[in-house]
């Protein structure tokens, strides 16, 4: 599948994460166990240092100029070896968006903060109202001489506590014949005057995602990235690459590893192990034939960007299948260790990374959510691919 050359790059990659990366974040990472913000941030500058952090930027911004089969390499390596993700919200979603539409200004001023990690970005788009329908949002922004004045919430706001930045939706034409078409996109200081952010505990007591509250935040007029009321266009790269990104083959690869490990010692409790059991060895092979699909569905999808194609409903196609296998898979490392994975069955030397399996169980219900719920992903898959959902 790969030349002597791709692989001998892998290689460079494999050696580059085995000799810098700490034995403790790997650790952590592969056995799904939280990595500290401030570990990861050191990774994102060990990339940065060695001109890796993002490797699907255009060249004059810091990208490397590999190739489709290149980029797939290093992210699939990364992820096998248990290197920690750097944060998507700058580097993958607003970086190519400003890249396309925003100003030379604005280029100047994010983007090196962004690809060297000083800066931490987040997402405003959800609401109250607006979740899956985002088209509906209500946060307002008025005109007022040189700047934009915005009052509002945005929900769910995923780490807007530890995030420097946001870039947000807005609207700006409350008369728009189509209330996509009156929205725009705007960045901001997560210290501007104005901005409160509340968290929102999980069930775990942890926090993760909050609200935001706008009470006439004052931005100046060169805040707007683009052009005014266009802000549901450029919306179709950010989310774009971020469906791209939540197909997450290596993670799923990296798991999947896990799962055959601890399926091929745990006792099924008729003398054998849990991958013995041909239901639950079925259930295995399922799986990793939707990912070897999804590495497929992936690559074409990578290769066509970096032509300079937006992800068009490939991409929604990525989401849905791709979420979907990340629950398959944490359901299964579950099933593999029974009662084990619940942290109170667990034995003291088990304790941490069971709790691991037990947490991300859970928390991966979200994935077919965010991003826009999969409800929604099939929706605009009918409609774009099928030409299905037009008037009877």
């Amino acid at each position: 599948m790969y030349t002597p050359e791709e692989r001998a790059f892998a290689d460079e990659v494999r050696d580059f994460v085995r000799a810098n990366l700490s034995p403790e974040t790997r650790e952590r990472v592969i056995n799904a166990i939280p990595v500290p913000p401030e570990d990861r941030k050191v990774w994102h500058k060990t990339l940065h240092k060695r001109g890796w952090a993002a490797p699907h930027w255009p060249v004059e911004w810091g990208g490397t100029g590999w190739s489709p089969a290149q980029s797939y390499l290093f992210s699939e390596t990364l992820a096998e070896e248990g290197a920690p993700e750097l944060s998507t919200f700058g580097l993958m979603m607003l970086a190519p968006t400003l890249i396309m539409y925003g100003t030379e200004a604005q280029k100047q001023a994010y983007l090196p903060s962004i690809i060297a990690g000083d800066h931490q970005w987040c997402q405003g788009f959800s609401e109250p109202g607006a979740g899956s329908d985002l088209a509906s949002l209500s946060l307002r922004a008025e005109r007022d001489g040189d700047e934009w004045v915005l009052n509002g919430q945005k929900m769910w706001t995923t780490m807007a506590h530890r995030a420097d930045m946001m870039f947000c939706l807005a609207r700006t034409d409350p008369n728009a014949p189509k209330k996509q078409m009156g929205i725009s996109m705007f960045l901001l200081d997560m210290k501007t005057p104005g901005v409160t952010v509340r968290p929102i505990l999980l069930l775990n007591g942890k926090q993760t995602t909050n609200e935001v509250f706008f009470d006439n935040v004052r931005l100046p007029a060169d805040s707007l990235v683009g052009e005014p009321h266009k802000g549901w266009d450029y919306t179709r790269v950010v989310l774009g690459n971020e469906r791209l990104n939540i197909g997450r083959v290596g993670l799923c690869k990296r798991q999947l590893r896990l799962l055959k490990q601890i399926a091929g010692r745990e006792p099924d409790g008729e003398g054998g192990v849990m991958l013995d059991q041909p239901l639950f060895r079925a259930r295995v092979a399922s799986a990793e034939i939707e990912l070897m699909s999804i590495e497929a569905l992936s690559l074409k999808m990578l290769s066509r960007v970096q032509q300079g194609a937006i992800p068009g409903f490939e991409a929604n196609m990525l989401k849905i299948k791709g979420s979907e296998l990340q629950q398959q898979l944490t359901e299964l490392l579950v099933d593999a260790v029974g009662p084990g994975s619940l942290p109170y069955d667990a034995n003291e030397e088990q304790a941490d990374w069971c709790s691991a399996l037990f947490k991300n169980h859970f928390d991966t219900r979200v994935v077919t959510v965010y991003g826009g719920s999969n409800e929604i992903q099939r929706n605009i898959v009918a409609k774009a691919a099928l030409g299905l959902g037009g008037r009877g």
